[in-house]
């Protein structure tokens, strides 16, 4: 397993060793002990979760204003741009956002720790999207910031408006929206 750092530190690229031959492939997609000692990241993960969605669907960016999920999160089928960012005011580099493109053929993982809000819009006709959380949903707490706050200038990679659920269309810009001490 190789750690590769972004923009954001605290935010990184996890890439597996594959093995693969005629017949396919295999990797090792999570290894708490190896994770842990790569990343110095200690925390259980919890809970899994998978979706599915259609190209130029954009979802968050999310986060829990209490009970903070950590994520661990990668594509199995299809491509997209993910993205998180920074939401704890006391952050040399509080509202500044980080995107990787995670596809089932780079094969590559994101962390995002707790204290960040996260999205991904999907850029090939449809991806499958798995992520490992470190707390539990917690719906009375999840927040939505505005995908397309100019306060924050997410370059996503789409060249029409996304496609957009009722509860993301009514996120909040960074100004207005609680955030992390």
């Amino acid at each position: 397993m190789k750690v590769i750092p972004t923009s954001l530190p605290e935010v990184l690229i996890i890439e597996p060793k594959v093995f693969g031959d005629e017949r396919g492939f295999f990797f090792e997609s999570f290894n708490a002990r190896k994770f842990t000692e790569l990343t110095g990241v200690d925390l259980p993960f919890v809970q899994d979760n998978h979706s599915m969605s259609a190209k130029n669907i954009l979802r968050g960016l999310h986060y829990q204003i209490q009970q903070a999920q950590g994520k661990l999160v990668r594509v199995v089928a299809g491509e997209v741009f993910d993205v998180a960012v920074d939401l704890r005011k006391s952050s040399p580099r509080f509202g500044q956002w980080t995107g990787v493109v995670l596809s089932a053929e780079n094969q590559r993982q994101l962390w995002i720790p707790p204290g960040f809000a996260h999205g991904f819009v999907v850029t090939s006709d449809k991806a499958e999207f798995l992520y490992k959380t470190t707390d539990y949903w917690a719906p009375e707490y999840e927040r939505s910031l505005q995908w397309n706050d100019p306060a924050i200038g997410i370059q996503w990679p789409i060249q029409d408006a996304p496609i957009l659920s009722a509860k993301d269309q009514q996120g909040k810009l960074l100004a207005d929206a609680e955030v992390f001490a």
